[in-house]
């Protein structure tokens, strides 16, 4: 594969993914679809490796894809979008736009910032749409108003949680399969956007956890919404009841 053929090969899969995203996220999806989508991301980064070698790679520019959250304040998303970076084989920071509005930045192979970016629509519109559904339960019905907040974020917080650590073992699960079949392509991959990334020389900052006053009914809720989307190796198409279009309204 020269490079012509490696550059039309990520356009390929860019259409692709643009393609599905048409069909969930601009007309709604519901969460069995965002899961879904997660094993299509899985499965496309597995292809695409198979796909390449370790010339490709090396010849594969890195790229940047941002995502905006259109929130100045901290969203839930914060505390899955490692797991989602990490999942994708890529690098991820978060900044600030020109009107001071927060939006996480993809690093790596094209490829991947466009999965990552992907997937973190679906997750974004799937923690949406749980919440949603939450609200109308008998549980959260107990709350009372002055309440209410802090359970909407104690949800969101458990979900995204949940799913963090759900990515977290699909993606050690998959590295440990390439390593048994001695597809090293990952390792390849994961140091060369790590020696582009070294080049950017951004002055980047960790930010420190810190104690967050959660319920914890709302918080247990919300593992169980993350942890009952189950991902399955299968590729579902699309399913036809999606959550009314008013829900999907940005954070």
């Amino acid at each position: 594969m020269d490079q012509n053929s490696d550059l039309a090969a990520l356009d390929k899969l860019k259409m692709r993914i643009q393609a599905l995203r048409a069909k969930t996220i601009d007309n709604g999806c519901t969460e069995d679809e965002a899961l879904s989508a997660a094993a299509k991301v899985a499965e496309l980064l597995d292809r695409y490796d198979l796909s390449l070698t370790d010339i490709d790679i090396r010849k594969a520019p890195c790229e940047r894809r941002a995502y905006e959250t259109y929130r100045k304040k901290r969203i839930p998303l914060d505390d899955c979008i490692g797991a989602v970076a990490n999942f994708c084989d890529c690098r991820v920071w978060r900044e600030k736009n020109q009107v001071g509005e927060s939006r996480y930045v993809f690093f790596g192979l094209r490829s991947d910032i466009e999965v990552a970016h992907y997937l973190t629509e679906l997750l974004d519109t799937a923690v949406r749409f749980e919440l949603g559904r939450y609200k109308s339960t008998p549980d959260y019905g107990r709350f009372r108003h002055n309440e209410r907040h802090l359970a909407n974020a104690s949800f969101a917080l458990g979900m995204v949680a949940s799913i963090a650590d759900k990515l977290t073992a699909m993606k050690a699960g998959r590295d440990k399969v390439n390593h048994s079949t001695g597809r090293g392509l990952v390792v390849i991959k994961a140091s060369i956007v790590d020696a582009e990334f070294g080049k950017l020389d951004l002055n980047l900052r960790t930010r420190r956890g810190t104690g967050r006053t959660v319920s914890l009914t709302a918080y247990e809720a919300g593992g169980v919404a993350g942890a009952s989307l189950a991902i399955n190796p299968a590729v579902a198409e699309p399913v036809n009841s999606r959550p009314p279009k008013g829900n999907r309204q940005r954070a």
